[in-house]
């Protein structure tokens, strides 16, 4: 009797773990999407010319904006560009612009070969660079690169 429980308590031990046993269920299953009518993911919201326009402070029309400095690498990436020459089609203020100038982009534009638009706001954020290089604007978010049509 000894010996068949010994052998017996082991086998009756094994077959109460594995009925015992839970399944680890992934709490993703139970999660729902409240919002997934109002997500649209990969679509971002590019300005028309006009709106463009409106919503910049400054805005220029030049066929000579080339890529001054760039940095990739640690904290946010961003992008300078110098326009050596062009034309003020808008101002907030009642300022002169010397040239050359540059501006800050937080990403990295499709330059032109010809004439260009360029929309700009004042520079938020970017102290040390703006103090170091003397920035003052920055790309109008979600504005593309437009070509100026000839008329």
């Amino acid at each position: 009797m000894n010996k068949k429980l010994i052998i017996g308590l082991p086998a009756l031990l094994m077959v109460f773990l594995v009925s015992c046993e839970k399944k680890y269920q992934s709490p993703g299953q139970y999660e729902e999407d409240l919002f997934a009518d109002e997500r649209q993911e990969g679509k971002a919201y590019i300005m028309d010319e006009e709106e463009c326009f409106d919503g910049s402070e400054l805005v220029l029309s030049s066929s000579n904006v080339k890529l001054a400095d760039s940095s990739k690498g640690r904290g946010k990436s961003f992008f300078i560009y110098k326009v050596r020459s062009g034309k003020v089609l808008k101002t907030v203020r009642d300022s002169t612009l010397e040239f050359p100038m540059e501006f800050l982009s937080p990403y990295r534009l499709k330059l032109k070969n010809d004439s260009m638009y360029v929309y700009l706001k004042n520079l938020e954020g970017y102290r040390l660079i703006a103090k170091d290089r003397n920035l003052k604007y920055q790309w109008l978010k979600a504005a593309p690169v437009y070509s100026v049509k000839k008329k």
